[in-house]
C-alpha cells in the first residue's frame, strides 16, 4: 500500500473500487492505484454523459428552459454550458479529441471579451471567479495552448487586488443590493474593482483553479502568492456578506463550484507540494473526518435532506478528489 493511506484510519481505495459507477472507478484505477484503467474513450461513451450530450445545442451549447431566463442582459446559454461542462470534464474526463466538448469549449471562447474576461454570468460585469474557473475547464479539456487561456490568464493578472488576491467589483465597491441586482441583471457599463480592499478567498479559491490547471502557470509568482493568500485563510468567514460563513469551508460538490476546502487543497497541492502549518491543519481535518466507510462526506456541515443516490454519488466523487490530493502531498 503506498505512503498516503497508510496514515488514514480506513484504506479508502476498496470503498471506491466498489463503486456503482464505471466513471469513477475508472479514474480510482488510473490515478489512486495505477491499474491499466483503458482508454478514456470507454467513458466518453457511458450512459452519464450521452444524457448530457442529448441536450446540446448546434452552436455547442446547453439552454435554460425560456420560463427560466428572467433577464435579456444574462447570457443563460453560458452559465448552463459551464454546469454542463463541468461534468463533462470533471467526471468523464471529455477533451478537444472528443467532437462535442470540442464545440462546448469553442462556445465558451465565443463569450471571452476582446481585454480576456469570459463576459455574460453577471450581465456585463466582470466575473474574475467564473473566468478563472472555466479557464480551468479549457485547460483541462486540452486547450492550455490556446492564445485565448493565455489572454484570460494574463487578464486575471492585471486584475488583482493590491494584496494580489482577487475579489469582486460589485462587493469590493459596497453597493447597496438594489445597485448590485441592477447591475448584474441589467446591461451596464462593467464597473472596476476597488483594489484597495482586501482580497476575497472565495473568489481568489475559483481564479486559482486556471493557474493550477496550467503546466506553466502553476509555477508562476502569482499563482504562489495567491495559493499563500489562499491557505491563510482555511476555515476562515470570508472578507465579504457572499458565501461568508466560514462553514463554507467544508460544504463540498463535485465537480467543483464554489470554493471549499477540497477545491482549494486541489490547486494549492498543484502548484505547491510543500506542508505548512495552514496545509497541515487542513489535512489533520480531512484525515479526522473520514468516516469508518474509507470515505467522506458530502458536506460537513448539517444538511436538511434525507440521504440519497445524488449525496452518496457526490461523497464517492469527494472522496476521490481528496485522495488525490493526499496522494500528490503525502506519497
Amino acid at each position: 500500500m503506498e505512503n498516503w493511506r497508510k496514515g488514514l484510519k480506513v484504506d479508502p481505495v476498496p470503498a471506491l473500487l466498489g463503486s456503482e459507477d464505471p466513471a469513477l472507478r475508472f479514474f480510482v484505477k488510473r490515478d489512486l492505484v495505477d491499474l491499466d484503467a483503458g482508454p478514456i474513450e470507454v467513458v466518453w461513451e457511458l450512459a452519464g454523459p450521452k444524457k448530457i450530450l442529448k441536450h446540446q445545442l448546434v452552436n455547442g451549447a446547453w439552454d435554460r428552459s425560456a420560463g427560466k431566463k428572467k433577464h435579456k442582459a444574462i447570457n443563460y446559454q453560458l452559465i448552463e454550458t459551464w454546469k454542463q461542462f463541468r461534468f463533462l470534464v470533471d467526471m468523464y474526463g471529455f477533451t478537444r479529441e472528443q467532437p462535442a466538448a470540442r464545440k462546448a469549449a469553442e462556445f465558451l471562447f465565443s463569450c471571452q471579451t476582446n481585454i480576456g474576461d469570459i463576459r455574460g454570468m453577471l450581465a456585463n460585469q466582470y466575473a474574475n471567479y467564473y473566468t478563472g474557473a472555466i479557464l480551468s475547464l479549457l485547460i483541462k479539456a486540452g486547450h492550455q495552448d490556446d492564445p485565448r487561456v493565455d489572454k484570460g490568464i494574463q487578464w486575471l493578472i492585471t486584475n488583482r487586488q493590491s494584496d494580489l488576491g482577487w475579489s469582486e467589483a460589485v462587493i469590493t465597491n459596497k453597493f447597496d443590493s438594489a445597485t448590485i441586482y441592477r447591475l448584474t441583471s441589467q446591461y451596464a457599463e462593467p464597473v472596476s474593482t476597488d483594489k484597495s480592499r482586501p482580497f476575497s478567498h472565495n473568489s481568489t479559491g475559483m481564479v486559482l483553479r486556471a493557474f493550477a490547471a496550467h503546466s506553466a502557470y502553476r509555477h508562476s509568482e502569482a499563482a504562489r502568492i495567491a495559493a499563500g493568500l489562499l491557505k491563510s485563510r482555511f476555515f476562515q468567514p470570508d472578507m465579504y456578506t457572499s458565501y461568508q460563513d466560514a462553514s463554507y469551508w467544508v460544504r463540498f460538490q463535485f465537480p467543483f463550484w464554489w470554493n471549499q476546502l477540497v477545491a482549494a487543497l486541489d490547486s494549492i497541492s498543484l502548484i505547491d507540494a510543500s506542508i505548512d502549518e495552514p496545509m497541515q491543519r487542513a489535512l489533520d481535518w480531512l484525515i479526522d473526518h473520514q468516516q469508518e466507510t474509507g470515505l467522506w462526506k458530502a458536506s460537513y456541515v448539517e444538511r436538511a435532506e434525507r440521504e440519497n443516490a445524488r449525496v452518496r454519488e457526490t461523497s464517492e466523487w469527494v472522496s476521490l478528489a481528496i485522495c488525490r490530493i493526499l496522494k500528490r502531498l503525502l506519497s
